[in-house]
């Protein structure tokens, strides 16, 4: 339940799916003119038939536009934040079993 509720989080569009290793891992990438970017979750076993979910960000800023954006997104914890928050809400979708395996 935790693989489904985390991929239909992140149904976006300027994210595509590029690796998709159902119960194991999970990457999207995206770019605009001030980015190049992949987020990565990786999923493993925890105690009780719980799931363990870690994100890791990689992001390219190119120029003068990039470092600014760059300081606005990652500077302000933006970027923190909203992970955080779509990381609860597939938990939270995943604990009520509202979305199916």
């Amino acid at each position: 339940a935790v693989w489904r509720a985390l991929g239909e989080a992140f149904e976006r569009p300027w994210f595509q799916v590029v690796t998709a290793i159902p119960g194991t891992e999970l990457a999207l990438a995206g770019s605009h003119p001030f980015s190049t970017y992949a987020l990565i979750f990786h999923l493993e076993e925890a105690d009780a038939g719980c799931t363990r979910i870690r994100a890791e960000t990689r992001a390219e800023f190119p120029g003068p536009a990039g470092r600014l954006y760059r300081l606005l997104v990652i500077g302000s914890r933006g970027h923190a934040l909203m992970v955080r928050r779509m990381l609860r809400k597939a938990g939270e979708d995943a604990l009520e079993g509202r979305r199916a395996v």
